[in-house]
């Protein structure tokens, strides 16, 4: 279950930041994993997470309108639809945790096919939408992404599976900044990536190592 976020945490003013090179660990990202528990949570409502998978571009401007319009018609499908995404949030962080971590991943690994599960049963071998060369080409396609709230989370956990199964799985990073918490694909040349953000949890670790030494 979703570990429960207290009111005095929220941060519906804080901006969503994409840096964790892939949507499912962007989405983990939309909050801060503190030894005290998840702080300055900037997913608090169904708009705000269409608001990240609009920067995300997961979903396209007009379908982000139609998915706010839907919300505001059918308020109790919006907070059900925010509530499944933090649980697909929760989940993320525990697993991806796990990997990083060199920790079993068995728990989390189930929870989260049950979530995947759900989700590709929208989607579709279609064909595709641009025809690159002569003949029929065939992509891979969702059921109609306005249809359901829900559907904001599809391309996440698609995302996550396909991650999970590629050879970057083991490239999987928890940010060395304290009270940090942040994931990230560790694609450096060296392998030795340490921060989310340099220009944030890098330099206060080194302002923190600067004054120590003075």
């Amino acid at each position: 279950m979703p570990q429960v976020i207290d009111a005095a945490t929220l941060a519906p003013e804080l901006p969503f930041k994409y840096v964790g090179g892939d949507p499912a660990i962007d989405l983990v990202n939309t909050v801060d994993w503190t030894t005290r528990g998840p702080d300055e949570d900037r997913l608090t409502s169904f708009d705000r997470l269409v608001e990240w998978a609009q920067g995300a571009e997961l979903v396209s401007p007009r379908t982000a309108g139609v998915l706010r319009a839907r919300a505001r018609a059918h308020p109790r499908e919006a907070l059900l639809a925010h509530k499944s995404a933090l649980r697909v949030r929760e989940t993320l962080w525990r697993l991806f945790g796990a990997l990083a971590r060199g920790d079993s991943i068995a728990s989390p690994l189930g929870d989260f096919n049950t979530l995947l599960s759900k989700a590709v049963e929208h989607l579709r071998v279609a064909p595709a939408r641009e025809k690159r060369r002569a003949g029929q080409s065939l992509e891979l396609s969702w059921d109609d992404l306005s249809a359901s709230l829900e559907s904001v989370l599809w391309p996440v956990l698609w995302s996550a599976a396909s991650l999970l199964v590629s050879d970057e799985r083991g490239r999987i990073r928890v940010c060395g900044g304290p009270e940090c918490g942040w994931m990230y694909v560790d694609r450096s040349r060296n392998g030795l990536r340490r921060w989310c953000q340099m220009e944030t949890c890098g330099t206060r670790e080194k302002t923190r190592r600067r004054y120590q030494r003075d």
